[in-house]
């Protein structure tokens, strides 16, 4: 067997999902060190030694000027260089909730290498913003994979995951993102009733609680366009164990929850 890839799970204060999250990691094969962000700025380069890279869940800086944004800067500056190298390597970069919120509000997506590191006076495009209820929300939900070249979703075209935020609504300045997106296979999975057997991009927004924040065309995760990169709203790590889902003694689940999958993904690209 190949050499186990190595995942760094970066953490900042505010963060709460990284030690599941890293668990979900090892259970697959990997093997993963959970880094402080603080750690990280002292040391840049030791993110080299890493083949993924993944920003968990939580409230990073209490979210305080917004969700990700502090942790977020962090990235465009004293780690711009070692992140712009691990980006154009042929390595894996993971972004769950508040992770995704970074790597929207970084730059790194939905570009990824390309268009790292973003320029100064660079007008951002999309952004993830308040849901339209306008308060937090958490709750299980229906989803569809649109872009299956992504790395992180190989083999995957429809899974069930609990969502917990209150800004994960995608907005786009025009419409023409969405086209370009989609062109590039950038929209990685979209909200959708339960029992759909075809994953569509549809322009109207779906009602509460199937679309739970009012995203736009109902994105919940965007791709790069090299498929290496993803960021998703949802929560795979909360689905490990078929006991995790709410109704799993209803519906007979056992063994594995559908979330490993993903991390599974990740774990078998290096073999």
């Amino acid at each position: 067997m190949s050499t186990p890839p190595k995942v760094c799970v970066l953490r900042a204060p505010g963060t709460n999902c990284d030690i599941e999250t890293a668990h979900a990691f090892d259970l697959c094969g990997a093997e993963s060190t959970r880094i402080h962000l603080l750690k990280l700025l002292e040391n840049p380069s030791q993110l080299n030694e890493y083949q993924i890279l993944c920003l968990p869940g939580g409230f990073s800086y209490g979210d305080d000027v917004g969700a990700g944004v502090i942790f977020a800067s962090h990235l465009q500056g004293q780690l711009a260089e070692v992140i712009g190298n691990f980006l154009a390597a042929d390595k894996l970069v993971l972004g769950i909730c508040n992770g995704f919120q970074v790597l929207l509000k970084a730059g790194i997506l939905p570009g990824g290498a390309a268009d790292w590191p973003p320029k100064p006076d660079q007008d951002r495009n999309a952004t993830l913003t308040w849901n339209t209820n306008g308060k937090y929300t958490s709750l299980w939900v229906n989803l569809g994979v649109l872009a299956p070249q992504n790395v992180f979703l190989k083999d995957i075209d429809q899974i069930e995951l609990p969502i917990a935020h209150a800004e994960g609504r995608i907005a786009v300045s025009d419409d023409s993102i969405i086209t370009d997106w989609q062109a590039n296979q950038q929209i990685a999975m979209c909200y959708r009733e339960a029992g759909d057997t075809e994953t569509t991009l549809q322009q109207e927004i779906l009602p509460y609680p199937i679309n739970p924040n009012g995203s736009a065309y109902n994105i919940a995760a965007l791709s790069d366009p090299s498929g290496r990169v993803l960021g998703l709203m949802p929560h795979p790590e909360r689905f490990l164990f078929a006991t995790q889902h709410p109704q799993w003694t209803r519906l007979g689940l056992e063994g594995e929850g559908a979330g490993m999958q993903l991390f599974r993904n990740a774990v078998n690209y290096f073999e």
